[in-house]
């Protein structure tokens, strides 16, 4: 697979997690984040500052990467000096090794930040396991990071046409692949079956599982799928569709070479990686 976030590269070192003597050792690497901002040096790389220059925030334990053990400290924005980037730009730009660790880390932090309070009782919640778990003082129940499924597919057609279309908030031009998310008490092939009837009116029967994409902006996991199209009219819900098309390979080449279409970015969006797995290689142009 060739798209951004789609393997870890680092040991989680889950059984350090109980006790910050175990981990928040003098030799720790810690990156400062905000968000989905990190701080970085030029190169593009992230910034590592050691434990005692880290700011206050809440801790993180990432784990431990060639033999060497790294942390974060998230606070509410990254401070000017240490040149904030979002990792959606960085992505592309990122060694595999650091990409590993920014995605883990920003994941969690937007998901410390978003969660203060208990949703049983009210109370203010205090961290614990290292930035992984958030504990509520008053009723003790227990809040785990979220992650919401999401299934993300190419539908072909028995002529092996792909379909992509165009969310009405984005501009002219810009097409992707469909996309949800899973309800409660659904299979993932339900739900790329629902999905695509509810956005486009287009029947599927078969939903064949290709790989998976953290995406933490703010806490989806991406599933990626093929799916077979048993109908090819196409009924848009105006709410979710603006545009929908079904294309031949000489033909989503034109329009990218032409930019009467802009697939999302390479090497990023597992949404141009399912495209570029029908097309049999890379195309041009992104977003």
């Amino acid at each position: 697979m060739d798209f951004a976030f789609e393997r870890a590269r680092h040991d989680r070192a889950g059984n350090l997690r109980g006790s910050d003597e175990l981990w928040r050792t003098p030799d720790t690497r810690v990156l400062v984040l905000g968000g989905e901002h990190v701080a970085t040096i030029d190169g593009p790389a992230l910034r590592w500052v050691p434990v005692d220059e880290a700011p206050d925030g809440e801790w993180i334990l990432l784990g431990d990467q060639n033999g060497t053990r790294h942390a974060a400290v998230a606070v509410q924005r990254v401070p000017r000096e240490l040149n904030p980037v979002s990792v959606r730009v960085l992505a592309p730009l990122l060694d595999p090794d650091e990409l590993s660790l920014a995605i883990h880390a920003v994941g969690l932090a937007r998901w410390l930040q978003s969660h203060t309070y208990c949703s049983r009782c009210g109370e203010y919640l205090y961290s614990a396991q290292a930035g992984h778990l958030r504990v509520c003082p008053s009723c003790g129940t227990e809040h785990y990071p979220r992650t919401d499924p999401a299934v993300i597919m190419l539908v072909t057609d028995a002529d092996d046409r792909a379909l992509l279309a165009r969310n009405p908030n984005w501009p002219e031009g810009r097409f992707s692949t469909l996309a949800g998310f899973v309800e409660p008490g659904e299979t993932l092939e339900d739900a790329v079956r629902r999905e695509v009837a509810e956005e486009v009116g287009v029947q599927v029967e078969r939903a064949s599982y290709l790989g998976s994409q953290p995406w933490p902006f703010p806490q989806s996991l991406m599933l990626g799928f093929n799916a077979v199209a048993e109908t090819t009219e196409l009924v848009l819900d105006p709410k979710e569709i603006a545009e929908a098309r079904w294309f031949n390979r000489e033909e989503l080449l034109a329009a990218v070479e032409s930019e009467q279409v802009v697939l999302p970015p390479p090497k990023v969006s597992i949404s141009r990686w399912l495209v570029e797995q029908w097309y049999g290689g890379e195309l041009p142009g992104a977003w």
